[in-house]
């Protein structure tokens, strides 16, 4: 490998990509896009995994992607320069489609006629069709309620677009026109990608063009075992929850992961099966990025000249059993799998701070509210969708930093649309869009703060949906002593009656009526005692914490706008050191867990995975309702047995009650 042309071509790589997608931010048609940038182009090698992805530009969480999976449904050779394959079938392209919203598109590159690589894109459609407007709600049950959706087929055949594929995908979209416009403009940025590797290629030849792309995916992977070589050697296990419906269940994420000197394997057994709701997601059965995001995450801060490609996945080996809640089978809803991607990362988070010396981080938010919109025109009387806001929360105090204020680490590359367009695009007014006082994770490093966001609807009716809402019962937790984060919240006020009306499904508002949203904020680390006091004086100055609040919970006395110094080292007296892992995780999380303690939890996953999924809800929602009125924690063994008990008594013939709970990758 030569180094010197590695690094140029390396860098040539991420400007023709970061040029593609400027092209499609900029010529895009719908909020979610041209404001949000909820999309992405790039560049994948004749292996599938991506060579070239933008980093200032679009969606950033499936660098270590492969289109493997998507290229399977094609005979390669039957391949033409011009063709554009698409599809949104979560089901049918090995783990690339995740939920049926996002549209894939694949377009082969040609030099004289010999295949050289491909160019990708994606788009968060704003709405396919379906049950509701902006076709998600989190509360859909299955794949034909969330939309439309298309097996991998192709779009455009040797330069001649299929027409009947276009009509479809327009006829079945609210906003048919602008889907397709955004589907155009990532068309163009894929041809732009085509003229750039071609010239590329015929610059510095075919043979060292491929080379160059082998080197730099090698060059990724190489960094990537360096970065995980730092960490201890050992197996590591932490568990996260989604909140239910129901008060006294959860649906857990269970992480373990193994560190052998460059190489890391994370597994996802004894997690919850899948759900009958749209938190699902499908990650196939390659290493997905989605199961491995705080790893990649890690390597990219502590290797920051690495280049973005698969190379950075080849020394992770990252599973989920076919069939839990992140590797979800036909035909689960998936609309809403966001939050759960986001409770992933906090489990593998939760394994990395005890990889690394002093930890890493506490937990953020850990939601992406994104909050769409649907009304009638008063002109036309069709219905419009537009997508509001991303609502995130402030993200997790770091070892080193306090946390964001208002935006969580897993979607840092989401945009705000701007107050001005919300109000031009939709019958909304937003009174008031700000950080919450009082409302951060206490600790040597605070959590990022809460915001709140203020709707007045001005239209006759409006729908309003938010997907992605999570943490408002189980609170963001703090690590090393640092304090958990506040749960989120929503209040809905009508004329003079004012209710919470908790997560938001599917929310009808009346001309006047005003939606207040609180998003959770991010966890403490480490000590609060040992914050600085003059980060403690700036957060009183900001209004993020009152001067009670300093003197409490930090022990540090504000007089006259300044640190009285005398005083605060006469409270504070001696300082307790930070302790060594561990968690606060607030009170209703150690409520659950002193029912169900994660041993049993897990028991009572890989249990329900040996059940046929025909019968698997309803045996595991049978189990759990008669494990509940156990008045003393609930053992695994307990929970083992009741769902042998109760499988006997749904199914007494089903022949495979005791199958392997890891099914076949």
């Amino acid at each position: 490998m030569d180094p010197v042309l590695t690094e140029i071509m390396k860098n040539r790589f991420t400007a023709m990509a970061e040029e593609a997608a400027t092209v499609a931010y900029r010529t895009a048609h719908t909020t979610f896009v041209k404001q949000t940038q909820d999309f992405q182009v790039a560049l994948a090698a004749l292996s599938g995994e991506f060579f070239a992805y933008p980093t200032m530009t679009g969606v950033t969480s499936g660098s270590g992607q492969s289109i493997q999976g998507f290229l399977d449904a094609f005979d390669l050779a039957d391949l033409k320069a011009g063709d554009v394959l698409i599809s949104n079938d979560p089901f049918r392209t090995g783990g690339l489609v995740t939920h049926q919203m996002d549209i894939h598109l694949v377009r082969p590159v040609f030099l004289d006629g010999d295949l050289i690589c491909f160019a990708w894109s994606f788009v968060h459609a704003s709405d396919i069709g379906g049950a509701v407007p902006g076709s998600i709600s989190p509360d859909l049950t299955e794949a034909f309620q969330e939309g439309i959706r298309l097996r991998p087929m192709k779009l455009v055949a040797a330069g001649a677009l299929n027409r009947d594929v276009v009509n479809i995908l327009r006829d079945n979209s609210r906003i048919g026109d602008a889907v397709w416009g955004d589907l155009e403009a990532l068309m163009a940025a894929m041809r732009l990608l085509d003229e750039r590797a071609v010239a590329l290629c015929r610059r510095v030849g075919q043979v060292t063009f491929q080379q160059c792309v082998e080197n730099v995916i090698a060059y990724a992977e190489h960094k990537a075992r360096e970065a995980i070589r730092s960490l201890r050697d050992g197996t590591y296990t932490f568990t996260d929850y989604l909140e239910s419906d129901d008060p006294d269940a959860a649906i857990h994420i269970h992480c373990r992961m193994t560190i052998a000197g460059d190489e890391a394997e994370i597994d996802y057994t004894g997690s919850s099966p899948q759900v009958h709701a749209a938190l699902n997601f499908g990650t196939g059965s390659r290493t997905h990025p989605f199961l491995c995001l705080a790893l990649t995450n890690y390597i990219q801060t502590v290797e920051p000249s690495i280049p973005i490609n698969g190379g950075i996945l080849r020394p992770i080996k990252a599973y989920a059993p076919l069939g839990t809640l992140m590797n979800a089978d036909f035909p689960a809803a998936m609309g809403n799998r966001w939050v759960a991607v986001m409770r992933t990362y906090d489990a593998l988070m939760g394994c990395l701070n005890q990889a690394v010396p002093g930890g890493i981080a506490a937990c953020g938010a850990g939601q992406a509210g994104i909050i769409s919109a649907s009304w009638v025109d008063p002109l036309t009387g069709r219905n419009r969708v537009a997508v509001v806001e991303p609502f995130s929360g402030g993200s997790g105090g770091r070892v080193r930093a306090d946390g964001v204020d208002a935006t969580d680490t897993m979607i840092g590359y989401l945009k705000s649309t701007p107050i001005e367009h919300v109000e031009i695009e939709t019958p909304l007014i937003v009174r008031r869009h700000e950080l919450v006082p009082s409302t951060i994770g206490h600790g040597r490093y605070r959590g990022g703060a809460s915001v709140s966001i203020e709707l007045e609807c001005r239209a006759p009716e409006a729908i309003i949906t938010v997907r992605g809402l999570d943490r408002f019962r189980l609170q963001p937790w703090g690590a090393y002593g640092g304090e958990p984060g506040c749960n989120g919240q929503a209040v809905l006020r009508r004329g003079s009656i004012t209710r919470e009306i908790g997560k938001i499904k599917v929310l009808t508002m009346e001309k006047g009526d005003v939606l207040l949203m609180v998003s959770p904020s991010g966890g403490g680390f480490g000590n609060p005692r040992m914050r600085d006091p003059d980060l403690v004086l700036r957060d009183v100055r900001d209004e993020l914490i009152s001067a009670d609040e300093a003197a409490t919970v930090y022990g540090v006395v504000i007089a006259d706008d300044e640190v009285d110094r005398e005083r605060t080292t006469a409270l504070r007296g001696n300082v307790p050191e930070t302790p060594q892992w561990e968690i606060a995780s607030g009170p209703e999380r150690e409520r659950y867990e002193s029912i169900w303690p994660v041993d049993t939890s897990v028991a009572l996953a890989e249990a329900a995975m040996r059940i046929p999924q025909g019968i698997r809800r309803n045996v595991l929602a049978t189990a759990r309702r008669e494990l509940m009125n156990s008045e003393k924690p609930i053992t695994a063994e307990q929970a083992a047995q009741s769902m042998r008990r109760n499988a006997q008594r749904i199914a007494p013939t089903a022949s495979d009650l005791e199958s392997d709970p890891r099914p076949t990758r």
